[in-house]
């Protein structure tokens, strides 16, 4: 971890006694983008009272514990065991047993708690003995299936050495400001060292909370230790408070986040546990900063894969809608309130994900545009304010429009119609793009088998930014295939090159 950089601490809400997403409700409180998930307690209520809530969670730990049996290296030589499985049957069942941990995973944390943990930075608390018992392969699993980070308790030096994770993806949690000084030991196993005080947001001051952020910050900059970040986990106090109360406490939250700023502390967030909607929105504008008169935000709207599709502005009450609501909610200064997009025009967005800029003066909204005619952003029916979009996004669109009304003669159109053809130009184009040389050539050759691969999507339903999700979905995996080319998709790819 590198020199301090700056940076605002934000709130995120930690999921302990209610799961991200309630039935019948569309509270996107992750939408702050990061969230903490408490698997052993965070879990909708059953409707028969007599099923297990933690069920799906168990099956999992208990599926990393199964991988972890599976021995492979017994002997020296390939002879069968006592078991009667040799060496490889061992290696596939291995495999096997991973593939659907990590299936049961990536199902718990986005079907039924609701993360898109392609764009949401999730934490998931683990239990150190589930840890120590699968050999670290519960941890390994839940981040190949997209968490960000694995919370662990900072008093079980064995389960942080267990876990075999990169150190910047693992956090040493601790209960009570007492346990400061043992927290530069934990981090060096652990990127992140996280504490919770004795007191609730409501009952300490920003000062006191702020003391001790800087006494973990100083202990990781002491002798012997290595730099670690620090996040704050309080509870978030009465969650039937009026707005003005709920208000004052947000401020405490921003003047926790505008002082960790200026004493240049690596304080990385603040977990609220359990808050509402309200808080949690109302502290996010609060630990933000603008020179504006009449105090709103600049903000950008963005695609999943980055691309700006227009400029608007957010006040605190529309942050905290936009997080009520999951969609994408702004401040419009021309009627004095709230701005719900797609109320009137129908071309509505999803928001994924809310972030602030390095200055923490400026907002960044992720969102999908919708639309049932078309996903346009702008008034005047574009996706952007910027006009027509350039390349991969408009050749997307081209093919969208070819898709539901091609012209006579459409050689797109013939590629949707013929299967064959269509799979022969993508095997045809990536081995051309195997052999060029120049870089005009591979540039050339790269287009093409963009296009043909655009193609199969647009057929499919794929978009750039399901894309983009995937990319982003696979850079959060610990564990990593040989990648060694395979045989019979070879011969299967130079029969249809000989073909011809």
């Amino acid at each position: 971890m590198g020199p301090y950089h700056g940076g605002t601490t934000l709130p995120y809400a930690s999921f302990v006694t209610r799961p991200p997403v309630v039935d019948g409700g569309a509270v996107a409180l992750s939408a702050a983008g990061r969230c903490r998930i408490h698997p052993d307690t965070c879990h909708q209520d059953q409707d028969d009272a007599n099923a297990d809530p933690n069920a799906e969670y168990r099956a999992i730990v208990s599926k990393t514990i199964e991988q972890a049996s599976v021995v492979i290296d017994v002997d020296a030589n390939n002879s069968s065991t006592a078991d009667g499985l040799d060496k490889e049957t061992r290696k596939k069942l291995k495999k096997k047993y991973m593939k659907q941990g990590v299936g049961m995973a990536r199902s718990y944390l986005n079907d039924t708690l609701g993360l898109d943990t392609s764009v949401i930075d999730v934490e998931i608390v683990l239990s150190a003995r589930d840890v120590k018992e699968s050999e670290g392969l519960l941890a390994s699993c839940f981040l190949d299936a997209g968490c960000d980070k694995i919370v662990l308790s900072g008093t079980d030096v064995e389960a942080l050495d267990a876990a075999r994770i990169p150190r910047d993806r693992l956090v040493a949690h601790f209960d009570g400001a007492d346990k400061v000084e043992i927290a530069g030991a934990a981090s060096q196993l652990a990127g992140t060292v996280s504490i919770r005080p004795n007191e609730t947001a409501e009952e300490a001051d920003a000062e006191t909370l702020l003391t001790l952020i800087t006494a973990l910050d100083d202990a990781g900059k002491s002798d012997g230790s290595t730099a670690f970040d620090v996040v704050m986990e309080l509870e978030a106090g009465d969650a039937d408070a009026d707005y003005d109360a709920v208000q004052i406490l947000a401020d405490e939250i921003g003047s926790i986040s505008k002082g960790c700023a200026n004493r240049k502390v690596r304080c990385s967030g603040i977990s609220l546990i359990d808050p509402t909607v309200q808080l949690l929105g109302l502290s996010y504008a609060a630990c933000l900063k603008t020179d504006r008169d009449d105090g709103l935000f600049t903000t950008v709207v963005c695609t999943r894969s980055g691309e700006a599709l227009g400029l608007v502005y957010s006040s605190k009450e529309s942050v905290v809608a936009a997080l009520e609501c999951g969609r994408g909610v702004y401040y419009s200064r021309s009627r004095n309130g709230l701005w719900r997009k797609g109320d009137t025009s129908g071309h509505y967005q999803t928001l994924h994900r809310i972030d602030v800029d390095c200055d923490g003066d400026a907002l960044r909204f992720t969102v999908t545009q919708r639309g049932d005619d078309v996903a346009a952003f702008c008034h005047l029916n574009t996706l952007t304010c910027w006009g027509e979009p350039r390349g991969l996004r408009h050749l997307e669109e081209t093919l969208r429009k070819r898709l539901k009304d091609a012209p006579v003669g459409s050689y797109t159109k013939r590629l949707f119609d013929d299967e064959e053809l269509l799979r022969d130009k993508l095997v045809e184009e990536a081995q051309e793009l195997s052999e060029a040389q120049t870089k005009e050539d591979i540039a050339g050759e790269l287009a093409d088998v963009i296009y043909f691969a655009m193609v199969r999507a647009a057929k499919a339903g794929v978009s750039i930014d399901d894309a983009a999700a995937e990319l982003d979905r696979r850079a959060r995996k610990v564990t990593r295939r040989k990648g060694d080319s395979k045989a019979f998709r070879i011969e299967a790819g130079n029969s249809i090159l000989n073909k011809k």
